[in-house]
C-alpha cells in the first residue's frame, strides 16, 4: 500500500492517548496531518475481551484500562475528520466484531503484533478486501510467514508488514533493522517501521538504508496522554523535523548520473583552465575582458 508517492509513508498511531475524548482525537488527526503524515490511526479494544479472565484475576489493574478504550460511536466523525484532514484513517481491531464496526470508516487495517498469531483475526481483516498492514514484533520468520500465507489466502491483495519491536520504548542496539530486508525477500511484500525508539536516526536508518516503505509512530499532543510517560511516544514538533528531513533527503537522492546540475553550470566557466592552472577557463576570461 503506497500512501505517498515522495517517498516512505508516515503513520501517526494515536494508541491510547486520546483520554477517551472525540475533539482530543479530531486534534490529532488535524496535528497528524499539519506535520506531514499520510494516515492516522487509532485502536479499537474492549479490555475484558482483550485480556483472559486469568489475566485480569491475576493483575486487576488490568482493568483501569477501560478508561483507554475508544468510542465505538466516535468512528464516523473519526472518519469524516481524516476525510477533512487529506489523511487516511486506519484502526486496528482487537476482537472479532471490530473488523465489521471500522469496514465502513476505515481506509485500511492494522494488525497488532501481539495479534499475528490469531488466525481468526487475521481472516476477517483480509475478507473485507480492504489493505492490511501487519506488525511483526516478537515473531519468529515461519510465524510471519504462516500469517501471511493465513491473509492471502484469505483474500488479502495488499499486504504490508512492519517491522518492530515491542518494548517500550525500544533500545536502538535492539532494533535489528537489517529484517526490514529478510522480511522483504522471505515474505515478496512492501515492508516498513513501526517505531517505539522516538530516535531520528533508527527511523534514517530504516528509510535510507533498508527501503522502509512505511513508517507508523506513537504520537502524543503535549505529552499528557495516557501512554507518553512509557517513553516510546513522540512530541508533534519533532516528527514534524524527522518527517521533513526524510522527505528532503529522499529528494536528495538523484538519479545517478554523473555530470554537472543545472544549478552547477555557472560555476563550471570558473574551473580552473586546463594550460595554466588559472580560474576561470580563458573563454571565460575572454567575457571578462569585454564586460
Amino acid at each position: 500500500m503506497k500512501l505517498n508517492s515522495q517517498g516512505p509513508s508516515f503513520v501517526a498511531e494515536v494508541s491510547s492517548n486520546h483520554h477517551r475524548d472525540l475533539e482530543r482525537c479530531l486534534e490529532f488527526i488535524r496535528t497528524a496531518a499539519e506535520i506531514g503524515c499520510d494516515a492516522v490511526k487509532f485502536q479499537l479494544f474492549r479490555v475484558r475481551e482483550l485480556f483472559a479472565p486469568e489475566a485480569l484475576r491475576h493483575d486487576p489493574r488490568l482493568l483501569a484500562r477501560e478508561d483507554w478504550e475508544l468510542p465505538v460511536e466516535f468512528l464516523p466523525r473519526l472518519a469524516k475528520g481524516c476525510n477533512e484532514a487529506g489523511i487516511r484513517f486506519s484502526c486496528t481491531p482487537f476482537y472479532l466484531e471490530a473488523v465489521e464496526e471500522l469496514l465502513p470508516f476505515v481506509d485500511f487495517y492494522k494488525v497488532a503484533s501481539y495479534e499475528l498469531m490469531w488466525d481468526d483475526l487475521l481472516k476477517a481483516c483480509a475478507r473485507t478486501g480492504k489493505p492490511v498492514v501487519l506488525s511483526t514484533g516478537m515473531a519468529t520468520l515461519p510465524e510471519v510467514n504462516h500469517a501471511c500465507a493465513v491473509l492471502r489466502n484469505a483474500g488479502c491483495r495488499d499486504l504490508t508488514l512492519l517491522h518492530c519491536v515491542s518494548s517500550y520504548p525500544a533500545k536502538p542496539e535492539d532494533c535489528n533493522l537489517a529484517a526490514i530486508g529478510t522480511l522483504r525477500d522471505s515474505c515478496q511484500c512492501p515492508v516498513g517501521w513501526s517505531d517505539h525508539s522516538v530516535d531520528p536516526g533508527v527511523i534514517f536508518r530504516a528509510v535510507h538504508r533498508w527501503g522502509a516503505t512505511m513508517v507508523e509512530f506513537h504520537l502524543d499532543l503535549e505529552g499528557q496522554g495516557a501512554e507518553f510517560s512509557s517513553g516510546h511516544c513522540w512530541l508533534p514538533e519533532a516528527m514534524r523535523q524527522v518527517i521533513a528531513s526524510v522527505r528532503t533527503g529522499i529528494r536528495a537522492e538523484g538519479d545517478g548520473r554523473i555530470g554537472p546540475a543545472t544549478s552547477e553550470m555557472k560555476e563550471r566557466q570558473w574551473r580552473a583552465d586546463p594550460e595554466d592552472g588559472l580560474r576561470p577557463l580563458r573563454t571565460t576570461r575572454k567575457d571578462l575582458g569585454r564586460a
